[in-house]
């Protein structure tokens, strides 16, 4: 289970809203299992279907969590069009061990999605995800 302030859930859905009909990305930090910092990251690729996050954006917030005590607990892009799922491409790249991956579904934009996913050599397992308020 992951635990996300539900004000950082409502910030990652804010920002899948503000990148429509772009794939939006992030990175959530904090404690194992627990988010508490937000960073919403450029999508390079500006693309519908996939996400690259900028490298020297990645390397600061990754700076900023260390000098805080903290990690990288997950990675987060939304699905302007299709279920929060991972697809084949997230599958394929998700290469960073021991995070979790929250894709957010704008599909119905009236009802938001979001999901999260342990994904490991190519397994995919549902992570059920635990608002804080």
């Amino acid at each position: 289970m992951i635990r996300i302030p539900q004000t950082i859930l409502d910030a990652m859905v804010a920002h899948a809203r503000e990148g429509f009909p772009l794939e939006v990305c992030g990175i959530l930090g904090g404690t194992p299992d627990t988010v508490s910092e937000f960073f919403p990251m450029t999508n390079t690729d500006a693309s519908n279907e996939h996400f690259m996050m900028e490298p020297r954006e990645q390397f600061t917030v990754i700076k900023q969590l260390r000098s805080k005590g903290l990690a990288m607990v997950a990675i987060y892009h939304s699905h302007p069009e299709t279920p929060a799922r991972p697809s084949e491409e997230d599958i394929r790249l998700a290469l960073t061990p021991d995070v979790s991956y929250l894709i957010i579904s704008l599909a119905d934009a009236a009802a938001p999605v979001v999901k999260s996913f342990k994904i490991s050599a190519g397994v995919v397992e549902h992570e059920p995800i635990e608002a804080l308020v």
